[in-house]
């Protein structure tokens, strides 16, 4: 591949990548979020996550629910609204810091806005007391 075929590669390339993040900032809420975390192995603990609560894992861009004891459900960490990453779970919402997003626990639907769309949920399985991805 000659020098100006690579450039063009690269300048098509970041330009998507540009589409790609202006997109997500948009808010649409399509299904197609980006990419399914990636990794393997245990996420957290059941103990880690408190019955009507949950924990951001931030570096698995994931937010992990307990609304019932038992039942653990796993939503992205990224709001729909402007692409900011949740930060906690408290009082049944999971909470958006930028501009005060709140979404349900047990099933990540907007309690409040600006955001219009639910956070897509994300497949976990419970073995144990260990929680993956699933």
């Amino acid at each position: 591949m000659s020098g100006v075929a690579r450039r063009t590669v690269v300048a098509a390339a970041g330009g998507a990548g540009l589409a790609a993040a202006l997109t997500a900032c948009g808010g649409g809420g399509t299904d197609d979020e980006g990419p399914a975390p990636e990794g393997g192995g245990t996420l957290a603990r059941t103990g880690d996550i408190p019955v009507g609560g949950g924990k951001v894992l931030a570096d698995k861009g994931l937010v992990i629910t307990q609304p019932k004891a038992g039942e653990f459900l796993a939503f992205s960490s990224k709001c729909t609204h402007a692409g900011c990453a949740v930060s906690s779970v408290k009082d049944g919402v999971i909470v958006c810091p930028c501009h005060q997003s709140h979404f349900d626990m047990s099933d990540g639907s907007v309690k409040s806005g600006p955001a219009t769309a639910p956070l897509p949920p994300e497949p976990i399985q419970v073995v144990g007391e260990e929680i993956s991805l699933g």
